[in-house]
């Protein structure tokens, strides 16, 4: 297990004089962008991007017996969203509640060991997917004209399914819908609500946090919080998809570091994390950075860390550990470190 160097409240975080190849090693996340943009600019994305078969999802894990598993239907903009709750079937009351907002390109089936072990230490844990990934139903736009007589705002018409995209405001949208949809599950603490994110979730979680107060804690792993060089080509797509000259994306694109999901560039215009999540300074934050991470460069993570306000925060760097390694080698460390930090800030 690789040693952990954690830095809290105001203490200094790691890695601030370090030179950027210490930092970022190969070619990063936002480099990679970067490079898809000036692609992207110039010719269409489905002519660019490429589909990638589908990665198996949840391998042979087992959800353990003393763990209880419900389905549940939650509704983001009029869509219908998966989800599943998993609690000790023991468990009375109210529980504790974590809700887990995975990566790019992913979906809840990945995170089922983790939602289990967060069960049996006795927190109500929501996984669900994103409106048009993995079960959830996917948004609709029409593909042709409105009929022109009707008799209501019903009609018929061909409609065009939105699935496997990358749009960050979307899935703010829909984890800010799963925690206003536990306000009135029974079996929830409405009181001690912590967000887990990793990856891209982790941005999406902090987003979330930083506007919604009911919000006690979050753990967010190997997480990007500024994502600036889709800039360019963002205002370059949003002026053509708001004069009818671009479409969506086709599900499965690949056009981002092997990540399933082509982005919406232009959302990610409105899309800062490391802003937003200042605005929460009563929320518990641990981030988990990956010492030898890969895919992202880390000292605007670093930065946003410093500059939140609150009292109650972690800054974790693991230096043996890449990206990729939280869900290998390492994933076990950062389970722990998400559980202290949740049993420290909710299971009170």
């Amino acid at each position: 297990m690789a040693s952990a160097l954690s830095i809290r409240s105001k203490g200094k975080v790691p890695g601030g004089a370090r030179p950027r190849k210490e930092l970022s090693m190969g070619v990063t996340l936002s480099q990679s962008i970067a490079l898809v943009a000036i692609a992207l600019a110039a010719m269409d994305a489905p002519s660019f991007a490429q589909k990638t078969p589908k990665r198996p999802e949840g391998g042979a894990f087992t959800v353990p017996d003393d763990v209880g598993v419900r389905e549940a239907t939650i509704w983001s903009e009029g869509t219908r969203m998966a989800a599943n709750l998993y609690a000790r079937k023991s468990a009375t009351g109210r529980l504790p509640t974590i809700v887990m907002a995975y990566g790019w390109g992913g979906t809840m089936e990945r995170l089922r060991p983790e939602a289990a072990l967060f069960a049996q230490a006795g927190y109500l844990v929501v996984l669900f997917d994103y409106r048009g990934w993995g079960k959830s139903d996917g948004r609709v736009i029409l593909a042709g004209q409105e009929p022109g007589k009707r008799a209501s705002n019903r009609f018929t018409a061909e409609v065009l399914e939105l699935r496997e995209i990358l749009d960050p405001l979307a899935e703010v949208e829909d984890l800010s819908n799963v925690v206003h949809w536990l306000q009135a599950e029974p079996q929830s603490d409405t009181s001690r609500i912590g967000l887990w994110g990793t990856s891209f979730g982790g941005g999406i979680a902090a987003y979330v946090a930083g506007h919604d107060h009911r919000i006690k804690a979050i753990h967010a792993q190997v997480v990007p919080l500024e994502l600036r060089a889709l800039d360019q080509v963002g205002h370059q797509d949003g002026t053509k998809r708001a004069r009818g000259e671009l479409s969506y994306p086709e599900p499965g694109l690949v056009v981002v570091s092997g990540l399933r999901g082509a982005p919406i560039t232009e959302h990610f215009l409105r899309y800062s994390p490391a802003r937003t999540l200042s605005l929460a300074p009563d929320c518990a934050v641990q981030i988990v950075l990956a010492g030898k991470e890969e895919l992202f460069d880390m000292r605007p993570v670093i930065a946003a860390y410093g500059n939140f306000e609150g009292s109650r925060k972690n800054l974790v760097m693991l230096p043996d550990v890449g990206h990729h390694d939280v869900y290998g080698k390492a994933r076990e460390q950062v389970r722990q470190l998400a559980l202290s930090w949740f049993d420290q800030h909710l299971n009170k």
